[in-house]
């Protein structure tokens, strides 16, 4: 068996359904549990809901819910993506208003304030209601939240509970100069400069006559928690954190966390959240440190960020409805840069679809396993299954999904070439017996690529797999789409 190994998603906050960009962060993290998984290692993969904050709280008052029915709602849709995505069968979720996280995230306070790392003032200033955050004049672009350039920072002023974060500065650049904290690095660069610019403390609480939809500060009624503080904690939370060992439960924090590797995903807009916030919050309750995140970019479309007002937001459960959930998945993971922006349209997922799949992987399936099934007299062994080729592994383990569905694409290539100048078709009529030997090495052939595909695709491994060893022309896989 292989080593523990823990990945985790964000959490999507729940003020509007899944969209494409979610999708993607999903499908990375998938490929990623589904390859460990198929190497032998122990993984834990997580994701879940975000459902406290002023935005839930006030998207549930504007549609006349209770927030926790709201928040029940919302969850639901993003559960659903476990089936949607066919994401990974033993993955965990984990919603921030269930009662095992509430009390993590009060334990994780109290650690931090028996540190001396919290404590209590008055503060006055700007408020992005998108990020749930305080910003600084420094974070201003014309006067507005840079990750939300069409709302208006409103001006707060109240008494909170406060993070030392700034106690933290030279241990977090030192943890951030880590060459494998970051992926990518130019990410991990960008972090650095944030934090050499001077870390501040931030505030963790919000006094509850403005909100009271939160996690309850511990021993302080009038105050709940910080969305940041309490969402955080569900990287740890999700294991059973602090609690499994005390009640006699398998300590898969322990395992996971403090044994294991631990690896998590998120946008480009994260990094002083991810790298730097949480990574203060580990180190003031004396907790391991995040071994790497991996940063995402962002989708757009038809070079514009997607919104309902444009029209051009792309709801990744209808490409699901009408294309498979499989191709969904290779377009996210092939035409989409792992680390960069990436522009998608439906045009540019119909090209691919056409070429890459209807005509590349589905024809080049139905013309060697239709001339199997005409052929051979029984269908060929299972190949043994070896190891898979450096590059592929290669491209996987940096994050390259992309670079590792290219090289799967040239060996079908090569294969489609193949068929094309020695026709095996016409082969088995002249020469049977060679031409069955052929026929086999294809088939064999076409088994060790569809076995990479197995993170990727996993519905279509399993389909063109099991046609292989029946001998037996599967349904069309990818029709052509007009």
């Amino acid at each position: 068996m292989g080593r523990p190994f823990y990945l985790t998603t964000t959490l999507p906050y729940v003020n509007a359904d899944p969209h494409i960009g979610f999708a993607l962060e999903m499908v990375q993290a998938d490929i990623l549990a589904r390859y460990h998984t198929l190497i032998g290692d122990e993984v834990f993969f997580n994701t879940g809901t975000d459902e406290h904050g002023l935005k839930i709280y006030q998207r549930a008052i504007e549609e006349g819910k209770d927030p926790q029915a709201y928040t029940d709602e919302y969850a639901a849709k993003f559960r659903r993506l476990k089936e949607k995505l066919n994401l990974h069968p033993d993955l965990h979720f984990v919603r921030t208003t269930d009662p095992d996280h509430k009390e993590a995230a009060q334990e994780m306070w109290r650690r931090c304030l028996a540190k001396g790392d919290i404590y209590k003032k008055k503060y006055k200033g700007l408020y992005c209601i998108g990020d749930e955050m305080f910003l600084k004049e420094s974070d201003l672009v014309n006067g507005k939240c840079p990750n939300h350039p069409t709302m208006d920072p409103i001006e707060i002023e109240e008494e909170n509970y406060f993070f030392r974060l700034s106690t933290y500065q030279d241990k977090i650049l030192g943890y951030l100069h880590r060459e494998s904290s970051v992926v990518p690095n130019w990410r991990r660069e960008e972090a650095i400069k944030f934090v050499e610019r001077g870390l501040e403390d931030f505030s963790i609480s919000r006094d509850k006559a403005r909100l009271t939809w939160g996690v309850p500060v511990p021993d302080d009624e009038n105050q709940v928690m910080y969305v940041w503080f309490d969402a955080l904690t569900n990287y740890i939370s999700t294991l059973g954190w602090p609690f499994d060992s005390a009640q006699g439960k398998p300590d898969d924090f322990e395992k996971y966390w403090e044994r294991g590797f631990t690896l998590q995903l998120a946008g480009k807009d994260q990094v002083r959240f991810q790298s730097v916030m949480w990574q203060g919050m580990l180190m003031s309750a004396g907790l391991k440190n995040t071994d790497r995140v991996f940063y995402h970019g962002f989708i757009t479309s038809g070079g514009q960020k997607m919104s309902k007002s444009l029209g051009n937001v792309i709801d990744p459960i209808a490409i699901v409805e009408e294309y498979g959930i499989d191709a969904l998945r290779y377009f996210l993971a092939r035409h989409v840069h792992p680390f960069d922006d990436s522009d998608v349209t439906m045009g540019r997922f119909k090209e691919a679809y056409n070429a890459d799949l209807a005509n590349g992987l589905g024809n080049l399936t139905a013309r060697i396993i239709t001339l199997a099934e005409k052929n051979l007299p029984e269908p060929i062994q299972r190949p043994e299954a070896v190891g898979f080729p450096k590059e592929y592994t290669d491209a996987i383990e940096q994050y390259e999904y992309n670079r590792a569905l290219s090289y799967v694409w040239e060996r079908i290539q090569k294969l489609d070439r193949r068929i094309t100048e020695e026709e095996p078709f016409k082969l088995v009529k002249t020469n049977p017996e060679k031409g069955r030997i052929l026929i086999a090495e294809c088939a064999s052939e076409l088994y060790a690529i569809v076995r990479m595909l197995n993170p990727f695709m996993p519905e279509a491994n399993e389909t063109i797999k099991k046609a292989i060893l029946e001998n037996k022309k599967p349904p069309n896989l990818f029709p052509r789409k007009e």
